[in-house]
């Protein structure tokens, strides 16, 4: 008896002599700039026009920057308020020419990624870069899922076109999404975005406890900049967040996208 659990004994001390290294190299939290603890980006969908007449005046009297993917045909009718964006330091990026999304929503029935094949997709996205870069002078490096839709296709014929945006873009943002994002393990084609639209800051605050206490980095969602409406964040919340994310005390790194992705992969110990 004795001798038939002394290998089981070998075992557990070898397990135990292993483990407290393992622990300690999965717990050390990712070290963000200046100490703080999490990082925040603010970012807004589609180039609607109160982003360019309203929202973005407002997050300039805070010095606060923020990431705007952009439908070309929308920003063309508020041109000279996305000049001014670019001007102050806005992060722009890519939002598709078309905005494709699946065709059981009626209105996107006529650009449905059902439709799409990854060789279409790819042209759009480089044809929005495009003409991005010809109406404002920058060209995006990151880009943001329209409807959070990430396929193209049906049936057996459905495929990803991730591996498009990684090609293309620094990186891919979804919608709706549940969580925020792993500094040191996330897929920068697949970031998380988690919605803001119609939240009071006391429904955000929780978000970032959670992003807190993992030290992680969330990534924020919304459309319209204003107090009232469908699909929109309300400037009033935004007020909040950003005195919050303002006092050192509550150690928020508050930058774009790209800012943000830039620094987790010069700095992190994964590829």
């Amino acid at each position: 008896m004795y001798l038939s659990k002394y290998p089981i004994c070998l075992f557990l001390i070898s397990v135990l002599l292993v483990t407290p290294q393992w622990a300690s190299a999965q717990k050390e939290p990712f070290k963000w700039p200046e100490g703080k603890k999490i990082a925040l980006s603010l970012s807004f969908d589609d180039a609607r026009a109160s982003q360019a007449t309203t929202g973005i005046p407002f997050l300039n009297q805070y010095d606060v920057k923020g990431t705007f993917y952009l439908v070309p045909s929308a920003a063309e009718k508020q041109l000279a308020g996305w000049k001014k964006a670019v001007a102050s330091g806005q992060e722009i990026g890519n939002h598709s020419v078309n905005h494709p999304c699946s065709g059981n929503f009626a209105w996107a029935r006529a650009n449905a990624l059902e439709s799409y094949t990854l060789e279409k997709m790819r042209t759009e996205l480089i044809d929005a870069n495009k003409r991005i870069e010809q109406l404002l002078g920058v060209k995006p490096e990151v880009f943001a899922y329209p409807c959070g839709g990430t396929f193209v296709g049906r049936g057996v014929n459905t495929k990803s076109y991730i591996p498009v945006v990684a090609e293309l873009f620094l990186t891919g943002r979804g919608w709706l999404d549940e969580g925020p994002n792993d500094p040191e393990f996330g897929d920068f084609a697949q970031l998380t975005g988690m919605e803001m639209d119609g939240k009071d800051f006391e429904q955000i605050l929780p978000l970032i406890e959670q992003t807190r206490a993992n030290g992680q980095w969330l990534v924020l969602a919304g459309h319209e900049m204003g107090e009232s409406g469908g699909q929109t964040t309300r400037l009033s919340m935004l007020k909040k967040l950003i005195e919050y994310a303002k006092d050192p005390a509550n150690g928020i790194w508050i930058a774009p996208v790209g800012t943000v992705a830039k620094y987790i992969k010069n700095n992190r110990k994964q590829p």
